[in-house]
């Protein structure tokens, strides 16, 4: 997902980390720079309002419980392959956006 404006940090790499960001597992400088990114583009700002929804979803229906850090780190593996392939979509053949 890119917004079409210029950011310090790229709209891809900000929702690639966003889950790193809410669960506060990112190194201080990168949350600022995320943090920034969400102040300024409304596009990922929206998208991590989603994902703040469904982490808090899921910390109601699964209560105090933590999951295996081998487990979460295949999540986040995934999630980063699923943000990349829903990039590629955005472009046409001629590397033009579709929106």
């Amino acid at each position: 997902m890119s917004c079409g404006n210029h950011h310090e940090t790229d709209c891809r790499e900000v929702l690639a980390e966003v889950y790193l960001y809410l669960d506060l597992e990112c190194a201080e400088g990168r949350r600022d720079l995320i943090k920034h990114h969400l102040e300024e583009c409304r596009p990922c700002f929206r998208e991590y309002g989603i994902e703040q929804e469904v982490k808090a979803l899921v910390a109601r229906c699964c209560g105090s419980e933590r999951a295996p850090v081998e487990l979460r780190e295949r999540l986040r593996v995934k999630l980063r392959e699923l943000v990349l392939e829903t990039d590629s979509r955005e472009y046409q053949t001629d590397g033009n956006p579709t929106d």
